[in-house]
């Protein structure tokens, strides 16, 4: 039993009673009738209490789905109640590492009746969790009492990457596949054959299939498409820069979601996907395949690993990949980078990769770097600051040129926003035969 707000409010009106009783009859008489007051009022606030567990509400927590990093994931909850009103406060032993909405819920119900409570959590690291059981108080139907119980609904749950995140890219590259839309943009870009259609105004010439319009007695073009079945290798990162946060999430978390991204694309472009996870030496590799089930598959085995704090060995990754991966392909390097110095063996091994490879390098900067680089201040040691940003960009921008010196493409954009870019250069790349 938990004591409501009206029964202190009734014991507080035991106080004038007894000073009443004190000056009218004696104070013998105030103290024996404030004790009776007192204990009759506990004792309805008891009965109160006890009174509750004749029509608890039932309390149900909907089965939880794989839940996304970074994001607002919804938790539901289930209320039904029994034959009077009821007035409830939940509380759900929710992981205390995630950040949540609202703690506590609050609900009231008509008899027979039920309604769904939502609150919303975000969690920042991937992994297992445990979520715990309900506590559950109703109160009392005088409103003297809260009746409180826990309700076991403890289990288990995975935390993946961003997969909210997946789900609206697929709807996205889905629509572009389909309809006349895709038909225009794909006209005269790529070398595959993808079907013949009437010629129409604006079209180039060039792609008229005179066979075709000879036998049809009407002018029919060539619809060509970008090329199919080739191969897309995306090595991740997951040495010591990685293991910083950036946005509330690791580095490493954002490099994970830019590359089950760019996976999703490339399988849906029909091409080949591998990944390579690699610190001191690839610790997961997973073959270039095909079809979707290469996406489930990724995102499995991409879902438990973690940064460490040891330097990564890019030469070591490149020639375990070289060694893998005879035929051309698209090597893709999610990483990041301090300056020329410190990234030495990282650009030498990237250079190894030309011609025979594509070789993309992809950086994830933190955009506390650039706002901090661009706010102009005359305070001293917000001044230092800028000045260090604007160095650490600068001796970026001197690391970049070097790589695309040595013929390596480069996409550097803050790690918030890394997915959404990468997929749109993969998608330029493939609209202009690049790989």
């Amino acid at each position: 039993m938990i004591p409501a707000i009206r029964l202190y409010v009734l014991l507080a009106i035991g106080i004038p009673i007894a000073l009443l009783l004190a000056v009218l009859v004696n104070q013998q008489t105030s103290i024996i009738g404030t004790l009776l007051f007192d204990c009759l009022i506990v004792g309805l606030a008891i009965t109160d209490a006890l009174r509750v567990r004749s029509h608890r509400v039932e309390v149900t927590r909907h089965a939880l789905q794989r839940l996304s990093i970074g994001r607002d994931n919804p938790v539901l909850l289930s209320v039904r109640s029994a034959n009077q009103t009821a007035k409830i406060r939940l509380c759900d032993s929710y992981p205390l590492e995630f950040d949540v909405s609202q703690p506590m819920l609050e609900a009231s119900l008509n008899p027979n009746s039920e309604e769904e409570l939502t609150y919303t959590i975000r969690p920042q690291n991937r992994g297992k969790y445990k979520w715990g059981d309900i506590q559950v108080r109703q109160l009392g139907n005088w409103g003297l009492a809260w009746n409180d119980w826990t309700i076991p609904a403890s289990e288990k749950v995975a935390v993946y990457p961003d997969l909210v995140m997946l789900k609206e890219l697929s709807i996205q590259l889905t629509l572009e596949n389909t309809g006349t839309m895709r038909r225009l943009q794909k006209l005269g870009m790529g070398t595959e054959f993808a079907e013949l259609r009437e010629y129409g105004i604006g079209d180039d010439p060039r792609l008229i299939d005179w066979k075709a319009t000879a036998r049809r007695s009407r002018p029919l073009i060539r619809v060509l498409e970008p090329e199919k079945e080739q191969t897309l290798i995306i090595l991740l990162d997951r040495g010591r820069l990685m293991t910083a946060r950036v946005q509330g999430l690791k580095r490493f978390d954002w490099g994970v979601n830019a590359a089950l991204s760019l996976a999703l694309a490339g399988l849906n472009r029909g091409d080949r996907v591998g990944v390579g996870v690699f610190d001191r030496e690839i610790t997961t590799w997973i073959p270039p395949e095909r079809g979707q089930h290469q996406l489930s598959k990724l995102i499995e085995r991409l879902a438990p690993i973690q940064p460490v704090l040891l330097e990564p060995d890019y030469v070591g990754a490149v020639t375990k990949l070289v060694s893998q991966q005879t035929r051309r392909a698209l090597v893709v390097l999610i990483t990041d980078l301090v300056d020329v110095t410190a990234s030495t063996e990282m650009l030498s091994a990237l250079a190894r990769l030309t011609p025979r490879y594509l070789p993309f390098c992809v950086t994830l900067r933190d955009p506390l770097v650039d706002q901090i680089a661009h706010t102009s201040t005359v305070e001293i040691t917000p001044a230092y600051n800028r000045a260090v940003a604007l160095d650490l960009l600068a001796q970026r921008q001197v690391a970049f040129a070097q790589l695309k010196q040595k013929g390596v493409l480069v996409l550097d954009a803050p790690a918030n926003q890394i997915s959404e870019q990468l997929v749109d250069r993969y998608l330029q790349l493939k609209s202009r035969n690049q790989l």
